[in-house]
């Protein structure tokens, strides 16, 4: 499908009522002016005033009919992640598995009325919430022939000058938080404000992008990536430059779809970590499992799914110790230019862990139900931490962990994503007594680390268009119950959110929720 030709399957909107408003407003004035110069001389006031307003009554009659309806509100969700095998060597061009959990977040966008000209950012999980004037935005220095970017566009780099221009729309931003939080809020905002003056102009209706994840924020688990791709995919949709999702939407479309979405993601990103690898935001995008490799930074990712990525229960565990990605991967990148050919070998063997799991999944007696098979799993997993805490990323609190589980003979542990703290995951061996592994639980609790139960390998990237869901409740009758700002505002942490609006319910899917399936 062309480019600049892609239709919004979602809503079916026409960007020729635009056109067509314009001509019928030209017609209407036309005719007004003809008749009334016409007849002015040959009849009374009475009768040239009576025919204007006629006239001028019709026109507005006309206009209010082909004005555009307000978008309705509508959801995007996007999953977490882990890295299962490869992170840090990732970012110096080697490969690395990641794949989706079932931890999400929620972004909830609502349309203003017509007369308001604001946009309104709010992410109550992290007391986010500022509002900007639509017409006060940079949009000349964005919409610059030498400036403006289309919405299919490769960006790959920051431009400085954009960069720069959104800084004073940054000095308002949670003045009264405290330095860090306001530099947490600050970096949302300016990631924001980036893609979307990038993709919007002056005359994009005034909304409010609300969010709400179920994913620990600094965890190492993709939950800046998953607001990118949320934020990404909604601006996207709101342009109507994305086809589908729909259900017999061929998976080569879908693709097209959800590059476009990761694109923009990566630019968010980008504002986010400076250098990231495009992993996270890749993973979230696509959803399922992924191989990816970076090696020029000019030019996309390879980006191989793994459709024979094992579906593993995971016990992941947030150590609640802060960390900083930036900071983690530029102490990796310090330590290989002090030892290059050091360092560079142990990349070199990380990246031999990761196509040695890839050979390992798709043999073809290869089965999670066989201890043998997990065994091998989990001591690559093993291989990977080891290579890890010899790059200087490991922390206490992660192995910690590793003590309770694996020299317990519970799992196989390693850390995930960048490291310095953040979460760990486990393979858990097969047969471990309840008894074990209850007071492994209760162990965690009073070290103060937070558990969860998740899953790999699920959706991507998802709409809820309109924000209507069918619960097993009296609404279904009606259509279904819809999400309003306040019942999603109101939801109780994350069992709230996600009985809400979660993609899956008691029993699977939940009806609404659709999503752009690459693996067809």
């Amino acid at each position: 499908m062309a480019e600049g030709r892609m239709s919004n399957g979602v809503n079916g909107s026409n960007k020729d009522s635009s056109r067509d408003h314009t001509h019928t407003n030209g017609n209407t004035n036309g005719q007004a002016n003809g008749h009334s110069n016409g007849h002015t001389n040959g009849h009374t006031n009475g009768y040239t005033n009576g025919y204007i307003n006629g006239n001028l009554s019709l026109r507005k009659k006309m206009e209010r009919k082909q004005s555009s309806p307000m978008m309705p509100a509508f959801m995007v969700s996007a999953p977490g992640k882990t890295i299962v095998f490869g992170e840090h060597s990732v970012v110096h061009g080697k490969a690395a598995i990641a794949a989706s959990i079932s931890l999400r977040s929620y972004l909830l966008v609502t349309t203003l009325s017509k007369s308001k000209r604001t946009v309104t950012l709010r992410f109550p999980d992290i007391d986010l919430d500022h509002t900007w004037n639509i017409d006060k935005l940079p949009w000349s220095t964005f919409t610059h022939p030498s400036k403006k970017k289309s919405y299919y566009d490769f960006v790959n780099t920051l431009d400085p000058e954009l960069v720069q221009a959104i800084q004073p729309l940054l000095a308002g931003v949670s003045p009264d938080k405290s330095a860090e939080m306001r530099k947490v809020h600050q970096n949302a905002s300016a990631s924001f404000l980036y893609i979307f003056l990038s993709l919007g102009s002056q005359s994009f209706p005034a909304c409010q992008y609300t969010l709400r994840s179920t994913i620990p924020i600094g965890g190492g688990l993709g939950s800046s990536a998953t607001i990118a791709v949320c934020i990404s995919a909604a601006l996207l949709l709101q342009q109507r430059a994305l086809s589908g999702p729909h259900p017999d939407q061929p998976a080569d479309e879908a693709r097209v779809q959800v590059e476009r979405i990761n694109r923009w993601a990566f630019v968010y990103e980008m504002l986010i970590h400076g250098n990231p690898s495009g992993i996270d935001n890749t993973v979230s995008t696509n959803g399922k499992a992924v191989l990816f490799q970076r090696t020029d930074y000019l030019k996309p990712p390879s980006v191989k799914p793994l459709w024979n990525m094992p579906e593993l229960p995971l016990l992941l565990v947030d150590t609640k110790t802060p960390k900083s990605t930036q900071h983690e991967v530029a102490k990796v990148g310090k330590l290989k230019e002090a030892h290059p050919k050091l360092v560079g070998s142990i990349l070199d063997a990380m990246d031999k862990v990761t196509n040695s799991v890839t050979d390992l999944i798709g043999e073809d007696d290869f089965d999670t139900e066989d201890p043998e098979c997990l065994r091998r799993f989990g001591e690559l997993m093993t291989i990977n931490h080891g290579l890890l805490v010899s790059l200087g990323v490991s922390h206490p609190r992660i192995e910690r962990v590793r003590e309770l589980v694996d020299h317990q003979g519970i799992g196989w542990t390693k850390l995930t994503g960048a490291g310095g703290g953040g979460c760990v995951i486990t393979l858990l061996k097969p047969g471990v007594p309840r008894a074990k592994l209850e007071q492994l639980e209760a162990q965690l609790e009073e070290e103060n680390y937070q558990k969860y139960v998740t899953t790999l390998g699920g959706d991507g990237v998802g709409v809820l268009w309109p924000a209507v869901l069918k619960n097993g409740m009296d609404e279904d009758d009606e259509g279904g119950m819809e999400i309003s700002l306040e019942k999603f505002l109101k939801a109780e942490g994350n069992e709230g959110v996600e009985r809400l609006v979660g993609v899956h319910g008691s029993t699977g899917e939940r009806e609404g929720w659709k999503f752009w399936r690459v693996d067809k």
